[in-house]
């Protein structure tokens, strides 16, 4: 019996960041962000709008450590459980990076996505977390990015693929905007 639990538990583990790689050809989400009329409080018209924000240079320091320390596995073997040099799987990557900076944080992708707060993709800045579910018609979040940059409408993240390893996406590839779940803020 304890092996059969044992068994389960190590099943479950493994398959938290595993990633079968698929194509998709013109399959996108398209994000529109809409301005509002100042007399008006409906949705006018979908328009470009830059507001400029005040920039807490404590966060983005942080965030700027966080994704230094991710950037270090880059071109790291896929490794199931990994969380080193010599492998290294999604959650482990987020994990490891985190740790790094003293900031203590769950050890697989669907339970990380249960802490920060939930931001909308237009909202997403250096060092939020990416969340995916890459397994067809599965329930639960599979897999997690770390964002390293936004520019303009594109969204680029440090991630570990199970085909290519440590890498950096953007969020405009159609597999991973077809897979996309939600982005979280923990910085």
């Amino acid at each position: 019996m304890v092996r059969k639990i044992f068994f389960l538990l190590v099943c479950l583990t493994l398959s938290g960041c595993f990633v079968k790689k698929k194509t998709t050809y013109g399959k996108t989400k398209t994000v529109t962000v809409a301005a509002s009329n100042e007399n008006d409080q409906n949705t006018t018209s979908a328009e470009t709008a830059t507001v400029p924000e005040k920039i807490d240079s404590k966060k983005n320091h942080k965030a700027d450590n966080v994704v230094n320390a991710a950037m270090q596995y880059s071109g790291v073997r896929y490794k199931f459980g990994g969380t080193s040099k010599k492998g290294m799987d999604c959650s482990g990557l987020i994990y490891v990076a985190l740790l790094n900076n003293d900031i203590e944080f769950p050890r697989v992708s669907h339970r990380m996505a249960d802490k920060g707060e939930r931001i909308k993709v237009d909202r997403v800045e250096k060092g939020d977390l990416l969340f995916f579910r890459t397994k067809k018609g599965g329930k639960r979040i599979n897999h997690v990015g770390l964002v390293v940059n936004v520019e303009a409408d594109e969204i680029k993240f440090i991630h570990a693929t199970s085909s290519r390893g440590v890498i950096v996406s953007s969020l405009q590839e159609g597999y991973w905007n077809a897979s996309f779940v939600k982005a979280t803020r923990i910085l």
